[in-house]
């Protein structure tokens, strides 16, 4: 059986991210990060920084652990096919409509593993028969599951509209039906050896057994052929004290049982397989469905955005705001409009704290959830899939002081250049602005260029006016110019709108800010005393 909720032809591996306690792992977090850290990008760090990705991850783990590792891999290991983002579209837009239909499910399936876990005999599973045992044992619980989800897709498979439930619930009602049930509880119940075990064997070489069969038990006779003459058969009975004969005894039943007992835990980890899987790819819409639910309760918009091929240069957004930012304040954000189809190159300058960085962590935030299949806070939303999303912010000062900044930037651009992937997504945050104007322009310049030349779409705020003002005059047709508006006042409305760079980025408004508007006045007297 198969779920089939991420993927249309294949299943999400949910041995990745079984927990820690279920794969013997205890006290080994860094075995547990390295393996984590295989399955995410190799910038991931640095995704989860600039982007601010903790608070949205956070929002969608509700502090479970196997969510927030589900929500990890989901969001930031993306797919790159709009088919497949198409299929995880119709799966969410089906978990948003029966949510509560949907945590049934996921519940379901983590009690089933639960149970399992609760019996489990570490001892006696070393031996055959007691590895029967607890294969039929675990095997009740997952057939009563197995039964709780047959309920759920026999209630629900006309209302859910996405190929992944309707598959999944039809393979549950075709795989499940009620003469299976009868026979596995048959079994189930036989294999449990109330009235012991009948094993056959036959004499080999040196009067040894071999052959051993297990057979079906005898019916019960009645008490009325109990009453009846019986033919004599051999017996023999185990003294109570023989140890020798106890433990002879328990190896002809070992080998008798072991061809079954192989059989069921086969079995048993088939159907453990199955829900692990479940829960697996349900966990990643459960974490969604947190996040809904939160940024509904702010009022904050999301819409399913429109994934198109990679090379179609499409890019546009109405309401895009930044996810991380809502949340943390409690409230709704300003967002942005941009119809930048055809341009792989956007420039944004600018007023200080003029919601800049915002924009660029809202268009980032957007790219990863749309390419896990994930709604994305904005009103609409449309762009082409990138093979990968790289971020170059500012960092703070080495504190060692074994390098300058412009050393440290250049060397983690380097990393970024030799691990680029044709297709890539590049959001560069005033990269470059530790050295000088000319410096950095110039810099800036050779370094966009040429990745715009391999394919790369690259967003760059930036407070370089030479480099800026230098694109801006050559009118490219690829590359797009925002400005973060400021009013003749000075305040900040915190939108971007379509306009080429100024020479200046209103640093007196934040000196004004913090020193008041007396002290601005004086220190602009101070100025044109000295020029005069």
């Amino acid at each position: 059986m198969k779920a089939f909720l991420l993927y249309p032809d294949r299943d999400f591996d949910p041995t990745l991210l079984l927990s820690r306690r279920e794969r013997g792992l205890r006290n080994q977090e860094k075995e547990l990060a390295r393996e984590l850290e295989q399955l995410l990008p190799w910038n991931y760090v640095a995704l989860c920084q600039d982007l601010e990705l903790k608070v949205l991850l956070n929002t969608m783990a509700r502090d479970n652990g196997f969510l927030l590792e589900a929500a990890m891999v989901g969001l930031l290991k993306g797919v790159t096919d709009p088919g497949v983002i198409a299929y995880r579209q119709e799966v969410m837009r089906d978990c948003l409509k029966f949510a509560a239909v949907v945590r049934q499910i996921y519940e379901i399936a983590i009690q089933a593993l639960k149970g399992q876990r609760e019996r489990h005999w570490s001892i006696m599973s070393r031996y055959p028969e007691g590895t029967l045992h607890q294969a039929v044992d675990v095997l009740g619980v997952f057939v009563a599951s197995l039964k709780r989800l047959r309920a759920v897709a026999d209630q629900n498979i006309d209302s859910f509209k996405s190929r992944g439930f309707s598959r999944l619930f039809a393979m549950l009602q075709a795989e499940l039906s009620d003469d299976y049930f009868a026979l596995i509880d048959q079994h189930l119940k036989r294999l449990k050896f109330n009235s012991g075990i009948l094993v056959s064997a036959q004499l080999g070489r040196g009067n040894k057994g071999t052959n051993y069969v297990l057979r079906r038990p005898h019916h019960k006779r009645g008490w009325l052929a109990r009453l009846l003459p019986q033919s004599e058969g051999y017996t023999f009975h185990l003294h109570p004290r023989d140890e020798a004969g106890a433990q002879a005894l328990g190896t002809l039943r070992d080998r008798g049982v072991n061809l079954v007992a192989n059989a069921m835990a086969q079995s048993m980890d088939h159907i453990s397989s199955f829900f692990q899987m479940l829960r697996t790819e349900l966990a990643f819409y459960i974490a969604c469905l947190n996040l809904h639910e939160h940024l509904q309760k702010l009022g904050a918009p999301v819409c399913f955005p429109d994934p198109t091929n990679l090379g179609q240069d499409v890019l546009s957004f109405a309401g895009l705001y930044d996810v991380a930012l809502a949340i943390s304040k409690n409230a709704t954000v300003v967002g942005n409009d941009l119809n930048g189809d055809g341009k792989n190159f956007i420039v944004v300058t600018g007023a200080n704290t003029g919601g800049k960085s915002t924009f660029m962590r809202s268009l980032g935030q957007a790219q990863l959830m749309m390419q896990a299949g994930m709604f994305v806070p904005a009103n609409d939303f449309s762009a082409e899939v990138r093979s990968a999303l790289v971020t170059h912010y500012k960092r703070e000062e080495d504190a060692t002081m074994e390098s300058g900044k412009l050393d440290e930037e250049l060397s983690r651009m380097n990393e970024i250049v030799e691990r680029l992937q044709p297709g890539s997504m590049l959001l560069m945050n005033e990269s470059f602005a530790a050295t000088n104007e000319r410096e950095g322009s110039e810099i800036a310049t050779q370094i966009t260029t040429a990745l715009m030349e391999k394919g790369i779409k690259i967003c760059y705020v930036t407070h370089l006016y030479h480099f800026a003002h230098r694109l801006h005059r050559k009118s490219l047709p690829n590359v797009a110019f925002l400005r973060a508006e400021r009013r003749p006042d000075g305040s900040r409305t915190f939108k971007l709108i379509e306009a080429g760079p100024l020479q200046t980025s209103y640093g007196e408004d934040l000196y004004r800010q913090v020193f008041g508007q007396e002290e601005a006045e004086k220190s602009e007297s101070q100025k044109i005393a000295l020029v005069r």
